[in-house]
């Protein structure tokens, strides 16, 4: 089924969205119509019922052995104790399950002028614009805690050096967690207030029964387009500069250090390595490395890297060689994990992990899941995580103002603060 966009109201994705997230298996991509190298993710949405086809394993997404069909869901970055011999036993207080991918029983794809409708359509259109659109009301958030206190923080900065000094790692990212408990707000307003406040390429909304995300990704995991993928890792970050001239000043800035450079140059050399494992002999590149974009409040360090699968490569097989990203972990990947579970007191949950659709053909796009809010509505607990990559050349007092950076945006959106240190 096929709608013109004119035939529809300019609030057309809000009613829709608001009407998605009555169901227990909701899934929106949100490109921002932003310019991307190689493009945004495609805007789609997808929903289903609580009895809809699911798999909630990378085993079981192996051994599906159902007709080839249209599936979105997400991975949480514990997927890596499925791929590796790691174990995770801090507090998680969101809950996921550690991978989900269902085959929606509706799912809308927009073109440039019209909006594609599958699956069951009867109806459809019209119980989207009869959803009654609450008024919009200002999260009510109380002050968010910091689960790793900022003294601790830059402890663990030092430490992590120590061990970079030691051959231990090359590089580590470091996260922190900023939560609150007994919230009560409306996600879908919440949403669209973060998307007007940090319009990414790679955003999402996600609700797995009472569990929802709301994401503001601007970076790419991984994408397969036929037998070409594509990963696009980012390392680097400096604020926007307030007028023009420090503007590229601040772009400038970032482009010359250093410090971002070998930062971003170590995540590439990874993401060429675990590529180099599904794909054919000789044919991993880099067609673009530093490359510098902005975003409303950041420039972003993003790089390229492409390569041509092996004929046999199975997106299990991607995602095992890929998964976590680079970006989120640290070099060597391993080691780097196994440090990040211990100076981390809080699991990553769906922060760090991914959010992407895989179509029939086994084209498919995943985002890496930053510059979000995790929320429970059953019990009221919200949370954002920030990190940033640790080197031996790091200033705690720096890295602990770029988690803060990071966190601006979402701050704003909750109209909240961070409690005292």
């Amino acid at each position: 089924m096929l709608v013109s966009l004119a035939d529809l109201p300019a609030d057309f994705r809000r009613r829709v969205v608001q009407w998605a997230a009555q169901f227990p298996h909701c899934a929106y991509f949100e490109p921002n119509d932003a310019a991307y190298p190689e493009g945004p993710f495609r805007r789609i949405l997808a929903v289903a019922s609580a009895k809809a086809q699911a798999v909630e394993s990378l085993a079981a997404l192996e051994a599906d052995a159902s007709p080839a069909v249209f599936r979105c869901g997400f991975l949480t970055y514990d997927v890596k104790n499925d791929i590796e011999a790691l174990s995770s036993h801090n507090a998680d207080g969101m809950g996921w399950p550690r991978l989900h991918f269902f085959a929606p029983e509706t799912w809308l794809c927009w073109r440039e002028d019209a909006v594609e409708i599958h699956g069951t359509t009867n109806g459809i259109i019209d119980q989207i614009l009869a959803q009654p659109m609450p008024p919009v009301q200002r999260p009510q958030v109380p002050v968010l805690r910091p689960r790793l206190p900022k003294a601790d923080y830059l402890r663990a900065v030092e430490a992590v050096r120590t061990d970079i000094l030691n051959g231990e790692v090359y590089e580590l990212n470091l996260c922190q967690e900023f939560y609150a408990e007994n919230v009560r707000l409306n996600p879908v307003d919440v949403f669209w207030r973060l998307m007007e406040a940090s319009p990414a390429p790679f955003s999402g909304f996600v609700r797995w029964h009472d569990r929802f995300l709301l994401c503001a990704s601007p970076e790419r995991f991984v994408a397969r387009r036929g037998s070409r993928l594509l990963s696009q890792p980012i390392k680097g970050t400096i604020r926007r500069g307030a007028t023009p001239a420090e503007d590229e000043q601040q772009r400038l800035t970032l482009l010359h250090d250093e410090k971002e450079r070998a930062e971003n140059l170590m995540i590439v050399d990874l993401v060429r390595n675990d590529l180099a494992r599904v794909a054919q002999t000789g044919t991993v590149r880099v067609p673009e490395l530093f490359g510098l974009y902005p975003f409303r409040h950041l420039w972003q360090m993003i790089s390229t890297v492409e390569a041509t699968a092996r004929p046999d490569a199975t997106l299990v097989d991607v995602l095992r060689a890929a998964f976590p990203m680079g970006s989120m972990t640290g070099a060597p990947k391993i080691r780097a994990m196994q440090l990040i579970e211990h100076y981390e007191n809080v699991r990553r949950s769906l922060y760090s992990g991914s959010i992407g659709y895989v179509w029939p053909s086994g084209d498919c796009d995943f985002n890496v899941v930053i510059r979000s809010l995790q929320y429970r509505q059953d019990t009221g607990y919200l949370s954002f995580q920030v990190g940033s990559a640790i080197t031996y050349d790091s200033d705690p007092e720096r890295e602990y103002e770029e988690c803060l950076l990071k966190a601006k945006a979402l701050l704003e959106v909750l109209g909240a603060t961070i409690g005292e240190q």
